[in-house]
């Protein structure tokens, strides 16, 4: 019974959203049914849109990973988006220290590498990067919620802003090529960039930019699950979101939890660099995050903090994103914010039938 439950309310907010949505559209102007066949057929009827849906969604299956695990743990971990900056800038970073990149400066090529390594390494390094910097990032708003009970929402907020302007002054003062109009480092080396799925998937279109971080993602969603459920540790965790004290009681540090969570949340935000810098950009370039980190909770919580929720959530929003493109190209009223209206209106809806899950 618990189950259906948890299975559908979340079907009775996206519903209800689409509803209201519907009634705006009617009195901007436009056709609701039109407008909702825009969102549906570019991302699901073709091949193309699919996997372009896929694309969207693999960023947002980890952000949305890394808030579920700060719930589960009774945090909100607002800082997904700071925690995915570091580490896009610090995978980047790597690939280009040991990735051999070649820079033209004043007309002649110099050297900007320490050091040219083989793929069966760097890559294994840029990965575990992308995973220690998010979570030594998201690890300092978790000790200081442990150490001295400041609010980890604060915290995470205020490193958001941290994080984006540190990234953006190394990359303007010391990794950006000569002249680059655009604020983005030079490129990363080729072994460190991982294959598109295209490239050994031949009916995915090869316009798709779909790598293979979304099969990492899958893998993540089995390995949150399997900690969270299948772990002591995990247990640890989960009790003490359920009550701090009681799990203390029973010999649960709820410090040492806040601080495991938010370093977990924090590795899952930073392995969307995985994705944007070594599959898609393979360069750090600024604004390269669509807000992932705040979709991401929309995506914890539309998934109910399961890790297949998760995934089912962030293949949604990943829709909504995709069709919103066509959406704002060919209405004549509505914009691609109707994305934004519909996400807004589902953590409402979601947030107040939570009282009825229980």
């Amino acid at each position: 019974m618990k189950i259906v439950r948890e299975a559908i309310y979340p079907l009775i907010a996206v519903a209800a959203a689409f509803v209201i949505c519907g009634i705006i559209i009617l009195l901007i102007g436009d056709n609701p049914i039109t407008t909702f066949r825009l969102l549906v057929e570019n991302s699901f009827i073709t091949p193309k849109g699919v996997f372009e849906t896929l694309h969207y969604a693999t960023p947002l299956i980890f952000t949305g990973l890394a808030v579920a695990v700060a719930f589960r743990c009774g945090l909100l971990n607002i800082g997904a988006e700071g925690q995915l900056y570091t580490a896009a800038f610090a995978t980047a970073w790597v690939g280009i220290k040991f990735g051999g990149t070649m820079v033209m400066v004043d007309g002649k090529m110099q050297d900007w590498s320490w050091a040219s390594l083989p793929a069966i390494l760097l890559l294994p390094m840029c990965i575990a990067t992308a995973v220690i910097v998010g979570g030594l990032w998201g690890a300092i708003p978790g000790y200081l919620k442990a150490r001295f009970g400041s609010h980890e929402v604060i915290n995470t907020i205020m490193l958001n802003f941290i994080a984006i302007a540190l990234v953006s002054y190394f990359t303007q003062y010391y990794y950006k090529v000569p002249g680059d109009p655009i604020l983005q480092t030079a490129p990363i080396g080729d072994a460190a960039t991982i294959p598109q799925l295209n490239s050994f998937l031949s009916f995915i279109p090869a316009s798709v930019p779909l790598n293979v971080a979304f099969l990492l993602a899958i893998f993540m969603c089995f390995a949150v699950y399997v900690f969270l459920w299948k772990t002591k540790w995990g247990y640890e965790l989960r009790a003490v979101g359920e009550n701090p004290t009681a799990a203390e009681y029973g010999g649960i540090s709820p410090k040492k939890q806040i601080i495991i969570a938010m370093t977990i949340s924090g590795g899952l935000a930073g392995m969307v660099a995985v994705g944007e810098v070594l599959g898609f950009r393979h360069n750090y370039y600024h604004g390269f995050s669509a807000e992932w980190g705040f979709w991401g909770i929309a995506v914890a919580l539309l998934g109910r903090n399961h890790p297949l929720g998760v995934l089912i959530a962030a293949i949604f929003f990943g829709m909504l994103l995709r069709g919103g493109i066509f959406v704002d190209a060919f209405t004549a009223h509505i914009s691609k914010e109707l994305v934004e209206v519909l996400q807004a209106i589902i953590i409402l809806f979601v947030a107040a039938m939570q009282r009825f899950s229980k």
